[in-house]
């Protein structure tokens, strides 16, 4: 699996369409991706298996429940379903967003199997080929679904600082909220705290980002969990950022959640 990911080396208005990938595998069955490095965290339907693969994607189980979200390649390529894979193609699949970090046709068309929803915004919808659209549903901000058998709400995902306008505008994207095993577990996707998600509520595990210009600060994220008070917060997508900001969010953070750190590259 891919472990390296710089997302503003060069050229960060190129990055941006590339952007940085990073998946993490949950599995509610204590088989799949059983790994030293996995999490695995107590629900009422067997373990959620939490595993690192890429920076902005994440890949899910729950018993027979594959999910993964924003699956990519890094670095770019035609396609990077080969780091998605498990024994069978997932059951779910969820695009937050059209950036290149969270959303690839060829990867999607690679990993999605005859029975695979798609979900996604309605802008990522209209950029896909008919085979693709074909599989997906659309979600749009406050929308809740059950999918695959999984209980699923679109929360809104923008940017509210003046000069990050551009780059995740109100009302395009999704973050989702999933209830796995009575667990709701949050991917946040790039945003910052906007006042809808200031008060997101009994949240059991979230995968929050911080990374500059895209989204938010280590400072600005670490307020955002005290403010919401997740259990279990995985800062992800920091890729660019000074090595010092993960242990500063942690400081932070201090009690108001778990941190847990874990190598997204």
């Amino acid at each position: 699996m891919k472990t390296t990911r710089l997302l503003f080396a060069a050229a960060a208005a190129a990055a941006l369409a590339l952007a940085s990938a990073a998946t993490v595998s949950v599995s509610l069955s204590t088989q799949v991706f059983a790994q030293a490095a996995d999490d695995q965290i107590p629900t009422t339907n067997g373990n959620l298996v939490i595993h690192p693969v890429h920076q902005a994607a994440v890949l899910r189980t729950c018993n027979r429940n594959g999910i993964t979200a924003d699956p990519t390649a890094w670095p770019p390529a035609a396609s990077g379903a080969a780091d998605f894979r498990d024994a069978a193609a997932p059951d779910l699949i969820l695009i937050t967003h059209e950036h290149g970090d969270h959303f690839s046709k060829e990867t999607l068309t690679d990993l999605a199997g005859p029975n695979t929803i798609i979900v996604a915004p309605q802008d990522v919808y209209g950029m896909m080929p008919p085979a693709l659209q074909a599989k997906t549903k659309v979600m749009k901000n406050g929308d809740k679904q059950t999918y695959a058998g999984v209980a699923i709400e679109a929360v809104p995902e923008y940017n509210i600082t003046p000069d990050r306008l551009m780059f995740h505008p109100k009302g395009r994207d999704n973050g989702y909220v999933l209830n796995l095993g009575g667990k709701r577990v949050y991917v946040a996707g790039d945003t910052e705290e906007t006042p809808e998600l200031k008060t997101l509520a009994n949240i059991d595990v979230a995968f929050v980002p911080f990374n500059l210009p895209y989204t938010q600060t280590a400072e600005a994220a670490a307020q955002w969990v005290k403010d919401f008070k997740p259990k279990i917060v995985y800062p992800y997508h920091t890729a660019g950022m000074p090595s010092g900001d993960i242990p500063k969010f942690q400081q932070l953070v201090g009690n108001a959640a778990e941190v847990r750190v874990r190598k997204w590259y």
